[in-house]
C-alpha cells in the first residue's frame, strides 16, 4: 500500500467482498433495515401467524358440522302423508274436547257494591215516586175513589173476574156509599181509623158486615182490605154466581131487606171498575 493511501482509498480489490449481486436503490435509501413486506391476500394472508391459522380451521370445523345438521334436517322432514297428518289433527281435537270436560264449579258471590252515596261522584239513585191515584170517576170523591180502588185491587189480586169486581163495587156503594163507617152500637168501632158512622145494627166497614154474623172482629172489619177480601170469599160460594145479575149476587152475599137497590148502582160501579183497571 501506498503511503499516502489512507484505507478509505484503498483499491476495492483489497477489501473483502461483502455482496455478490448489486445493492438495489431502495436498499440504500434505506440502509440496513429491511424493506416491509407486502401484504398477502386470500387464503395465504389468513395463515400467515399462528392464531389466525386456528382460527381459520375452528370456524372450517363449524361450517362443516353445519352442513352435516343441515342435510341431517333435510332427510328427516320428508313430507308427511296426507292421511297421516288428518288423523294426527283428529286426535289433538278429540283431546282438546276431552279437556273441556270439567267440573264447573259454583261462582261466589260479588261483592257487594258500596253505596252509592258513599262512592265519591257516583250517582244518586232516583226517588221511588208513588203509583199515581186514578182520577175519580162517575161522581166519586177522592175518598170513595181510594176505597173503590182498595177493592178493586184485592179481587185483582184474588183472580175474579170482572163482573164479581162489580158486584163488589155495586155493594159497597149501596151498603156505605164507599165510605169506612163505624157503628154508633159498636162504639169500639171508632178506634179505628173511619170516614163516618152509621146505625144499623151492628154493621160496620164499607159493606156493612156485622161482627155477629160471622163476618169477622170489628177490628178486621174496619180494615177495608179485609173486608173485601172477606165479601169475595162469600160471593165465590154462591152457585153460578157469574151466570147471575149484579142485584143478584149482591143479594145472595148481602141477604139485604132491599134486594132490588143494588141494580141501580150497576152503570157507575162498571165505569169506576174500568177506569181503576
Amino acid at each position: 500500500m501506498h503511503p499516502d493511501e489512507t484505507a478509505a482509498q484503498q483499491p476495492a480489490r483489497n477489501r473483502p467482498a461483502t455482496r455478490s449481486t448489486p445493492v438495489a436503490s431502495d436498499e440504500r435509501r434505506i440502509g440496513r433495515h429491511r424493506a416491509p413486506e407486502p401484504p398477502r391476500r386470500g387464503i395465504g394472508a389468513a395463515l400467515a401467524s399462528t392464531p389466525a391459522r386456528i382460527a381459520l380451521a375452528g370456524g372450517v370445523t363449524c361450517c362443516l358440522g353445519l352442513v352435516a345438521l343441515a342435510g341431517t334436517h333435510r332427510v328427516d322432514r320428508q313430507p308427511r302423508p296426507v292421511q297421516e297428518v288428518l288423523a294426527d289433527r283428529a286426535a289433538d281435537e278429540q283431546r282438546a274436547s276431552r279437556a273441556r270436560e270439567r267440573t264447573v264449579l259454583p261462582a261466589s258471590p260479588l261483592p257487594a257494591s258500596p253505596h252509592p252515596s258513599a262512592t265519591p261522584g257516583a250517582a244518586r239513585p232516583k226517588p221511588t215516586t208513588k203509583p199515581v191515584r186514578p182520577r175519580p170517576v162517575a161522581g166519586l170523591t177522592r175518598v170513595q175513589m181510594d176505597n173503590a180502588q182498595v177493592i178493586v185491587a184485592v179481587g185483582v189480586d184474588l183472580g175474579v173476574p170482572r163482573r164479581g169486581l162489580v158486584v163488589a163495587v155495586a155493594t159497597a156503594m149501596q151498603e156505605s156509599d164507599l165510605h169506612n163507617l163505624a157503628s154508633d152500637v159498636l162504639p169500639e168501632s171508632y178506634d179505628h181509623p173511619h170516614q163516618g158512622s152509621g146505625s144499623d145494627h151492628d154493621s160496620v166497614g164499607l159493606f156493612q158486615q156485622r161482627p155477629s154474623s160471622g163476618w169477622g172482629t170489628v177490628a178486621q172489619l174496619m180494615r177495608p182490605a179485609y173486608a173485601a177480601r172477606a165479601f169475595y170469599s162469600a160471593l165465590a160460594e154462591v152457585p153460578g154466581w157469574r151466570q147471575l145479575s149484579i142485584t143478584a149476587a149482591a143479594q145472595a152475599v148481602q141477604i139485604s131487606a132491599y134486594p132490588g137497590a143494588y141494580a141501580r148502582h150497576e152503570d157507575r160501579a162498571a165505569a169506576v171498575v174500568d177506569a181503576l183497571l
